[in-house]
């Protein structure tokens, strides 16, 4: 019997048949995630399973047979963390998808990987809670993915990140073993935080099969300003300004001048061309429509052409439907795009944003930002055409830039979209040599034979 057949046989004695797959051009399919300029290799077989104790046998197997494991969920992500690497097992938690408790006293909800995130907030929203974290993708992004790459949203200014609401795990370790993480209490400080160490780990630790995700009260609807600038610059005084002054935004983004103008293109939004700089400011407080008036001079203390507040939910949802278009817009410029995901202190913003611009002359490229501008996180797009070997070499050399750039401003190279193929060699730069020697002891105390989502981080 050769190497695979007995991997499937293996692999079928405890898992369903249909679970277990080996049609070539449905494994194709599981190759990659949505980043562009990674390499990806082809999976011997996709799994399926649907519990805690399925995916134990498959890193049980895998263990056996030292045959590597790449997890997977719904392959939304931007840095290549989920790319198979040639011959692998692909362990897909897609199926895992029921929301196991959703506790209103506790303000818990227990859920397993493959839940949507816009399903989960759906479902607590019912109850009267809500969960914060919200990618740009999450009709479609998973809570396993969400926490592999400890993922952001719009309403990180206010709410924080993934991390922060993740209390408890349940993860299959890499020899099939199960090990519980944290705690479903409000407060706990028992030993190492492993939980945390977990979230953002890109799979390479372990494979989550169960989260306890804390809940917040859901607040009241929100209003947004959108406030038009002349330039980047302005704009960003404007972000230092309102968080200087103690305001404290449910949402803060920014669109740069070329952003808005794919997104005319696309959408005809109608904003004027002149407009270099689009601030929107949102605020889910019990009086939003004082905040907004505040912050609305301090837009126009910054420069501001133009400040326009909404009056109800209904205006507020038009004025985000462009920010919501940027990716969307930008993809539509070129046939390719590589997402950068640098951020910086808000008070190097303006330096990012102008150095950016340079890096889109000097390339001779479309480089089109749009940002979480709340707290730095930016997301330099640069738009290119892959068949041609002259634009597609100088894109890559402008997104290294773009992330130098980052790192002299006092920035990291990812604030929400991971490292994965993308950028692992950004990463050395960025920990430092003991660092990084640290980060892969990590890594061999948890996963020794290397089997876990190889070729990844580091």
């Amino acid at each position: 019997m050769d190497d695979l057949a007995d991997l499937l046989v293996r692999l079928r004695s405890g898992l369903p048949a249909e679970a277990v797959i080996t049609d070539p051009d449905i494994t194709a399919s599981y190759s990659h995630d949505m980043a562009s300029f990674c390499e990806a290799g082809i999976p011997a077989v996709v799994v399926l399973p649907r519990s805690a104790e399925q995916v134990q046998h498959v890193m049980r197997t895998a263990t056996e047979l030292r045959v590597p494991v790449v997890p997977q969920g719904a392959r939304t992500g931007l840095s290549g963390a989920a790319n198979a690497s040639d011959g692998c097992i692909v362990l897909s938690l897609t199926k895992m998808d029921r929301i196991l408790e959703i506790n209103p006293v506790d303000r818990i909800a227990v859920v397993e990987p493959g839940v949507i995130n816009a399903t989960l907030s759906r479902a607590v929203g019912e109850q009267g809670l809500y969960y914060p974290p919200d990618p740009s993708s999450w009709e479609m992004c998973t809570i396993g993915g969400n926490i592999g790459t400890a993922s952001g949203g719009l309403c990180c200014v206010k709410y924080g990140v993934t991390a922060e609401y993740v209390l408890g795990l349940d993860v299959v370790l890499a020899d099939g073993r199960l090990l519980t993480t944290g705690r479903r209490t409000a407060k706990g400080v028992a030993g190492y935080d492993l939980t945390r160490l977990f979230v953002g780990s890109e799979g390479s630790l372990g494979i989550v099969v169960k989260a306890v995700l804390a809940l917040k009260p859901q607040p009241p609807r929100q209003l947004v300003l959108a406030a038009e600038f002349a330039s980047a610059a302005a704009a960003c005084d404007a972000v230092c300004r309102i968080m200087e002054r103690g305001h404290t935004p449910s949402l803060l983004e920014l669109m740069d001048g070329t952003t808005i103008r794919a997104v005319n293109a696309m959408a005809n939004m109608g904003l004027p061309d002149t407009t270099e700089a689009l601030l929107l400011a949102a605020f889910d407080t019990p009086d939003p429509t004082a905040d907004l008036t505040a912050v609305g001079k301090l837009c126009a203390a910054a420069g501001a052409t133009e400040v326009v507040p909404a009056e109800d939910a209904a205006e507020s949802e038009m004025l985000l439907q462009a920010r919501r278009l940027s990716l969307t817009a930008l993809e539509a410029v070129k046939a390719a795009t590589m997402i950068d995901d640098v951020c910086v202190p808000r008070s190097r913003l303006a330096a990012l944003l102008e150095g950016t611009a340079a890096i889109a002359q000097k390339y001779d490229l479309t480089i089109g930002v749009c940002a979480h501008a709340g707290d730095g996180n930016t997301h330099p797009t640069v738009c290119f055409d892959p068949a041609d070997p002259d634009e597609s070499r100088r894109a890559r050399e402008s997104f290294d830039e773009i992330m130098a750039l980052g790192l002299e401003l006092g920035g990291t190279i990812t604030g929400e979209h991971g490292v994965g193929v993308l950028k692992k060699e950004w990463l050395s730069r960025e920990l430092g040599p003991v660092g990084l020697e640290l980060q892969r002891g990590i890594k061999r105390t948890f996963d020794p034979l290397g089997l876990l989502n190889p070729g990844k981080l580091f």
